[in-house]
C-alpha cells in the first residue's frame, strides 16, 4: 500500500514538473485616494478624514507577484503589495485619535500604511481557446499602521492580521497576442470587506514577456469598537510579466 501511495505521488510529481510555468510579475504607477475615513478607537474618536480633512499626496507604488501553474488549470501565486500615502493639512476642530488629543487648526502630519501579503491558489473552471476563468481563495496577512503627528506630538495604530478572501481571474483575447484581463481578490463580510481588482489590457510582444496597461481598484475596512477605517484608493497600472 505504502509503495503505492508513493508511486502515485511520484507520478503526480512529475506530471507537475511537465506542466510547470512560473512567471515574474512587476507592477508599477501612481496611487491617487478616493476617499479615507478613519476613527480610533472606533466607537470613541473622532472621525476625520485623510482625503477631505487632511490633503492626500498621489503616490508611487510597485507590486511583486510570482505566478506558478503546474498544469494548465491550477494556479498558485505570492503577492507582495505595499502601499504608503503621505498626507497633511489642518482640521478645524479637536482631534481625539488613539488617545491623544490634537488641538484644532494645527498642522498635521499622517502615514497611512497598508502592506500586503498573499498567497492564493486559483482553478479555471472555463479553459478555452480565447476566454479562461477561474475561482479560487487568498490567504492574505495585512500589516497596517496610520500615524498622525504635529510639532510636538505622535502617535500611530498598528494592525496586523489574517484574512481569507475569494480570487478570480477572467481572461479573454482580443485579437492574437492581446488580451483583456479581468482579475482580483475581492470578500464581505459583517466584520468588514476587501477588494482589490484591476482591469487590463495585455500584450505579449515577445514569447516569454509581455506588458499590460490598466485600473486598479483598492477598498475595504473594518467598522468595531477598536478600530473604524473605511478607504478606497484609484491605481493607474502599468505592469511587465515574465515567463521561464
Amino acid at each position: 500500500m505504502l509503495r503505492r501511495l508513493l508511486f502515485i505521488a511520484f507520478v503526480i510529481t512529475v506530471y507537475s514538473m511537465v506542466w510547470a510555468d512560473f512567471e515574474i510579475d512587476l507592477e508599477s504607477g501612481a496611487v491617487f485616494t478616493g476617499y479615507n475615513n478613519i476613527r480610533i478607537p472606533g466607537d470613541q474618536g473622532t472621525k476625520f478624514s485623510l482625503k477631505d480633512d487632511l490633503e492626500s499626496d498621489i503616490e508611487p507604488y510597485l507590486r511583486l507577484r510570482l505566478n506558478y501553474s503546474f498544469n494548465p488549470k491550477h494556479h498558485i501565486s505570492l503577492l507582495f503589495a505595499p502601499l504608503t500615502v503621505k498626507a497633511k493639512g489642518k482640521v478645524n476642530r479637536d482631534l481625539d485619535y488613539n488617545g491623544e488629543i490634537f488641538p484644532a487648526n494645527t498642522s498635521l502630519k499622517s502615514i497611512y500604511q497598508f502592506n500586503s501579503y498573499r498567497i492564493s491558489y486559483r482553478y479555471d473552471f472555463v479553459n478555452r481557446e480565447k476566454v479562461t476563468f477561474g475561482i479560487g481563495f487568498t490567504a492574505k496577512i495585512r500589516d497596517a499602521k496610520i500615524s498622525i503627528e504635529n510639532d510636538t506630538l505622535k502617535t500611530e495604530k498598528e494592525n496586523v492580521g489574517f484574512v481569507p478572501i475569494l480570487n478570480f481571474k477572467l481572461n479573454w483575447q482580443l485579437r492574437q497576442l492581446w488580451w483583456i484581463i479581468f482579475e482580483g481578490d475581492a470578500l464581505a463580510a459583517p466584520q468588514g470587506r476587501a477588494e482589490d481588482v484591476a482591469l487590463s489590457l495585455y500584450h505579449q510582444f515577445r514569447e516569454n514577456l509581455g506588458f499590460r496597461i490598466g485600473y486598479r481598484l483598492l477598498e475595504g475596512g473594518a467598522d468595531n469598537d477598536e478600530v473604524y477605517t473605511f478607504s478606497l484608493f484609484h491605481y493607474a497600472a502599468f505592469g511587465l510579466s515574465y515567463k521561464f
